[in-house]
């Protein structure tokens, strides 16, 4: 259990963990000669660490690098003091974070009269009354003579036991809020870890620089260790990375976790004892172990008033390391004084209708601790799917969380989208209507090229899930297919017999070399056909599907389009996309014709170009 000191300066926050554990926390030499603390500093007994944070009003910034990620607040409070400005400050950043355990230590009671503790004890009472820590237990402790230490040690460990190991969800999340160079081991950075788990040998990310490290060898609460996990504070020798290359506030995280951002969405508190929070107002952001300046944009409200709070989207000045569910603390912008904190709930904020009702539903939803309630509103407000792989990132939830979660609210999952079950259905109905409406818009056509009818069905519909919405109606008849136009059954087109009876005497012309067939006026001069007539007719057929316009005045069978469909598919499949050369190297010829043939089928979205490949999007079957 991470335990985080919390109080007035000169309280005995030091000097009561070195009773408590035997480690002086304060170990630079400013420290040692003022006699207070500066930086943060770090203990541990077997079942216990200590972050001892300093408690000067101007040194808050190093005690909220230490503060997040914290189980249990130690709120030290002197007895012949009582609570001051800082013990203040310290409370209210704590109920911010959302801690929700803690005890009070009453030092210094060998130097104050029985009155006094006793006034000190009503004092506290009154400070904790309506907080998390109104039921905390007071103890009265002497740390230079060790009276009460005893009985302090005795309740923190029965808290770690009663807490039990935190659950390692998730990929691994850690804070920075140290860094240093030591002899055989490199470069080491400490923290305490949010999510995950982590191992020697582990390849993760120092982000947001997104810089590639490998885990040499790590210590858990300052002992040897092969492996650490959440809730733990870690320091992690690292392979791959320099000391100057590291700052406070940066994270080490798995690599799936990378994911830098400049604004995020969030639930904002207000203090009751603080001006109301405008729209656009600067502040200092401290998030992790980070401490950047930001401004917030309110959604839905020109300001939050004093003890209250609402939705904001936070702008900051620089990339930091962020996901849903973080905790954060706000300061003015001279870092005077703390103003409110909250929670992140979406590191991927919408740039548009922020603050529409159906926006403002789903922070509320993002804001429930049921991971369930999140995911089945966004299925359902989201016609296109939830893209899972977002999703899963922002709530940093690992794939087996992910598929429970899909399976219990009985999502529509293809590839990486979800959707729930009562939007599939209406996206099956917007596909047949929109055939409909084509078939009434163009009478003389055979029917429509799928990529056109993914996009009169739904534009912004990814392609593997139009594929699996139409694979349904194809397969039970309610969809017909004619080489690679989709119509419903009923839909019929015929060619005149006139226009009948001059392709089949022309098509064994163009079958003939089916991948380098001739071009219109070459078919004109081998036939004795008007050139006109033959680039009429051609077009018509392009209309009814038999034929495709490949390049200017070049037609290619519809039979042999569908095989070069297969073949492209089958090159990306072995190198990973189609090239002028291997198209050329497949079906012989020259490599212009390939290079028009690829062309052809980026025009139509089968493919899309990439420099110079052609990387698969659609998928054979829809050539017929």
């Amino acid at each position: 259990m991470i335990i985080g000191t919390a109080g007035h300066i000169d309280h005995g926050k030091t000097t009561l963990v070195k009773a408590l554990t035997g480690v002086d926390c304060d170990r630079l030499k400013e420290e040692k000669a003022r006699g207070i603390t500066v930086d943060l500093g770090y203990a541990y007994t077997e079942k216990l660490g200590f972050i001892d944070v300093p408690g000067h009003e101007k040194l808050i910034h190093n005690m909220l690098a230490g503060a997040t990620g914290i189980d249990f607040a130690l709120l030290v409070i002197a007895a012949d003091d009582g609570p001051m400005p800082q013990t203040r400050e310290h409370l209210e950043i704590v109920e911010l974070l959302g801690i929700q355990r803690g005890a009070v230590a009453l030092t210094k009671i060998d130097v104050a009269t029985v009155n006094r503790k006793n006034e000190a004890k009503t004092e506290i009472a009154e400070l904790l009354a309506g907080t998390a820590l109104a039921d905390a237990t007071i103890f009265p402790v002497a740390a230079v003579s060790g009276e009460g230490i005893a009985e302090l040690r005795a309740h923190l460990e029965a808290a770690a036991a009663e807490q039990g190991e935190r659950q390692a969800a998730g990929g691994f999340r850690l804070a920075i809020d140290r860094c240093f160079t030591l002899s055989g081991a490199g470069t080491v950075v400490t923290g305490t870890a949010f999510a995950g788990s982590v191992k020697v040998g582990d390849q993760l990310i120092l982000t947001p620089p997104d810089k590639p490290v490998r885990v040499r060898s790590l210590r858990v609460q300052d002992a040897p260790a092969e492996s650490g996990h959440a809730g733990q504070r870690i320091a992690l020798a690292l392979s791959g990375v320099e000391k100057a290359e590291v700052d406070r506030g940066q994270w080490i995280v798995a690599s799936g976790l990378h994911a830098p951002v400049r604004r995020f969405d969030a639930r904002i508190r207000v203090l009751s004892g603080q001006p109301a929070l405008k729209h656009w107002t600067q502040v200092h952001l401290h998030l992790g172990a980070e401490d950047v300046p930001a401004r917030i944009g309110l959604l839905g409200a020109d300001e939050i008033a004093p003890g209250c709070e609402n939705w904001a989207q936070i702008a900051v000045d620089r990339e930091i390391g962020a996901l849903a569910g973080d905790r954060f603390i706000l300061r003015d912008a001279a870092a005077r004084h703390t103003i409110g904190g909250g929670i992140v709930l979406d590191i991927f904020p919408p740039s548009r209708k922020k603050s529409s009702p159906e926006r403002l539903a789903m922070l509320a939803a993002l804001a429930d601790t049921d991971l369930a309630t999140a995911l089945q509103l966004a299925a359902e407000q989201q016609p296109a799917g939830v893209d899972l792989a977002t999703h899963a990132l922002n709530r940093n939830l690992d794939a087996a969380t992910l598929a429970a979660l899909c399976q219990q609210l009985n999502l529509k999952v293809v590839g990486a989208t979800a959707f729930a079950p009562s939007r599939w259905q209406e996206l099956e109905a917007r596909l047949l209507a929109a055939i409909a409406a084509e078939h009434e818009r163009a009478p003389d056509l055979t029917g429509v090229e799928r990529d056109r009818l993914r996009r009169l069905t739904l534009p912004t519909l990814s392609r593997p899930a139009f594929d699996a919405l139409l694979a349904t109606p194809l397969a039970d008849g309610r969809i017909a297919q004619t080489n690679a136009w989709l119509h419903l059954p009923e839909h019929r087109v015929q060619l005149a017999a006139a226009d009948r009876e001059l392709w089949q005497t022309l098509k064994p012309l163009l079958a003939a070399d089916p991948y380098a067939p001739p071009r219109v006026r070459d078919i004109a001069k081998a036939s004795g056909v008007g050139e006109d007539s033959v680039r009429t007719l051609f077009k018509r057929i392009a209309r009814h599907g038999d034929a495709w316009p490949v390049a200017h005045d070049h037609f290619f069978t519809a039979e042999a389009v569908a095989e070069l469909a297969r073949q492209v598919a089958a090159l990306n499949q072995r190198d990973g996309c189609a090239r002028a050369a291997s198209l050329r190297d497949e079906i012989g010829g020259g490599r212009k014709v390939a290079i028009h043939i690829l062309e052809f089928f980026d025009r139509i979205g089968y493919t899309r170009r990439v420099r110079d490949t052609h990387v698969l999007r659609g998928i054979p079957e829809q050539f017929g």
